[in-house]
């Protein structure tokens, strides 16, 4: 008998931290790193101007926030869309559904 087990969390060792791939690590600086030149370049003596200049950092944290289930944003709205760009539809037809000739009799 073949009982191999994979534990749930077998992938974690491969991520930064547990939790973050090369890529989403690069997403959330580049993010940082916008923010930090808007701060620098905007007035931000207005809560506008500070928030508009936040929100690299504030939409890049939230793509690569982890959620139960999925990998993290990122991939749950991948999903999301992908699952809504590729439908199709499909008639089911079961055993118990005549064909054609076979109905004719």
């Amino acid at each position: 008998m073949n009982n191999f087990l994979i534990p749930a969390n077998a992938k974690k060792s491969l991520l930064i931290f547990g939790l973050f791939t090369k890529f989403d690590l690069i997403l959330f600086l580049i993010g940082i790193g916008l923010s930090l030149l808007m701060l620098m370049i905007l007035p931000v003596q207005q809560i506008t101007m500070a928030v508009i200049a936040l929100l690299p950092v504030l939409i890049t944290g939230f793509l690569v926030m982890p959620v139960p289930n999925y990998y993290n944003m990122r991939t749950l709205i991948n999903s999301v869309f992908q699952f809504y760009l590729n439908q199709r539809k499909f008639k089911w037809k079961g055993w118990c559904v005549p064909h054609g000739e076979e109905q004719k009799k």
